[in-house]
């Protein structure tokens, strides 16, 4: 009688260790299928911030409004279902951004602006999009990170095909066509009756950012050839190099500069990458040779030498240039008395919110540099609470991919070369430029993880 109660109990145990296993299998599995589809889903984000402005000015003009702020349902759905399989990245950062956010928007539309579609717009930045990059580094790692890199250097071919194509091309021309079919055309002024490309961006910054992010790839793969088709590397660096002149972006020719000097550093560190660096060098002079035969090249750095000239004499040296677009807007928050201890309501400083507020977004009703932006539309507090944060997940990144630099991985340290200017101070206002802060600071997590084998 015992014995059949003691084989009674051990079935019973038996059946519910079963039971317990298929539970926690079911759930693996699940959890598996979630990380895959998170996965294909920041690829989507990431294709959708590269084409959003093509989608807007040819393909479906429209919809130019709605298109606006395509990636935001999708961030959402990312994050959600992140949450629903308990992949959803919880720390510090995020839990005090989401408590400013939401508080910014009560006070916003209770003693700001009063509009609860502005204070919507503008909550979604620190709400939805900020998260988002943790998630990426938690779903993404090295592996992935290297093959968006490569896909980028892929399609910075056709990109500066296409910007060579805008930089010659008058405004009216198809190419050049603004946001909705505009038929004043999509680029911004430059220099010498040339205008600023944009490409597949809505703005000329897109196209500014996208040849950033290559040229930290770029660089990269220079200093570990065997990781890439050298075909691709020559033909990218190629791209690159004409990208900087027809793009007649300063920012762009500082972005490259700052990543070489942080792959130099690399070199001081690790004098093993010596012998790659001189390899690169020596490959971009023959390629700047060549480049310094074709005519459309020499247009395009007279017009960008002609830039730099301008902007001395409107902003003075590079000190004064880079000075102000670090703090520009910030000191002025706090010399003004009008500035309410809440600020003026989240969403006031971004174009969409003063186009709601006043019907145009011709001018800034906050501030043009982004901690302005944030002082001004939170307060002093919240806003200078919101810097601090950012600055701080750019310190942490910093710390470790200096670590990993140490220890012979280049990756991180080149990536945070392009993260640190797009997290810390990135006008994230602008769609596109939160679109590639949010990317770059999850590739630059992610790029710290190696696959599982």
């Amino acid at each position: 009688m015992e014995a059949s109660l003691n084989e009674d109990i051990a079935a019973r145990e038996t059946n519910a260790s079963l039971k317990e296993f298929r539970k926690r299998r079911t759930l693996l599995a699940n959890r598996e299928d979630a990380h895959k589809l998170l996965k294909k889903g920041i690829w989507l984000y990431f294709l959708l911030l590269v084409f959003e402005g093509a989608l807007r000015k040819w393909v479906l003009p429209g919809l130019a409004t709605p298109l606006l702020v395509v990636r935001d349902p999708l961030a959402i759905w990312l994050l959600y279902i992140a949450w629903r399989y308990d992949e959803l990245p919880s720390n510090q950062s995020v839990l005090f951004m989401s408590v400013i956010s939401i508080f910014s928007f009560f006070t916003a539309i209770t003693l700001g602006h009063g509009s609860i579609v502005v204070a919507v717009y503008g909550v979604r930045i620190l709400l939805f999009h900020f998260p988002l990059i943790f998630l990426i580094g938690r779903i993404f790692d090295r592996e992935d990170v290297l093959k968006m890199g490569k896909i980028m250097l892929w399609m910075s071919i056709p990109m500066a095909f296409l910007i060579a194509l805008q930089f010659y091309s008058p405004q009216s021309a198809f190419v050049n066509k603004g946001i909705g079919s505009d038929s004043q055309g999509g680029g911004f002024s430059g220099a010498l009756g040339y205008f600023r490309p944009p490409g597949t961006f809505s703005f000329t910054t897109g196209n500014t950012q996208f040849f950033g992010v290559v040229g930290a790839f770029i660089i990269y793969f220079w200093l570990n050839p065997t990781q890439i088709n050298r075909i691709l590397l020559i033909a990218s660096s190629a791209c690159l190099l004409a990208a900087i002149p027809l793009s007649i972006s300063r920012s762009l020719l500082f972005q490259v500069v700052l990543t070489t000097a942080f792959a130099a550093i690399s070199i001081a560190r690790k004098p093993k990458y010596l012998g790659r660096m001189f390899l690169a060098a020596m490959g971009i002079m023959v390629i700047l040779a060549f480049l310094s035969r074709v005519s459309f090249f020499e247009h395009a750095i007279d017009a960008l030498t002609s830039r730099f000239e301008t902007a001395s004499q409107s902003e003075g040296g590079i000190q004064d240039t880079v000075g102000n677009r670090i703090f520009a807007g910030f000191f002025e928050q706090f010399q003004s008395y009008s500035l309410p201890f809440f600020g003026l309501g989240i969403g006031m400083g971004t174009n969409a919110g003063a186009r709601l507020l006043v019907g145009t977004a011709e001018s800034f009703l906050i501030s043009e540099g982004e901690w302005g932006r944030l002082v001004g539309e939170m307060g002093v507090i919240l806003g200078v609470t919101a810097i601090v944060i950012r600055i701080n997940v750019c310190v942490m990144l910093v710390k470790a991919s200096y670590k990993r630099l140490l220890q012979s991985d280049l990756l991180p340290w080149i990536l945070i070369s392009v993260s640190l200017q797009a997290i810390a101070q990135g006008q994230w206002a602008q769609p596109t430029a939160l679109g590639f802060a949010t990317l770059l600071g999850g590739l630059s997590i992610a790029s710290l993880k190696r696959r599982a084998t």
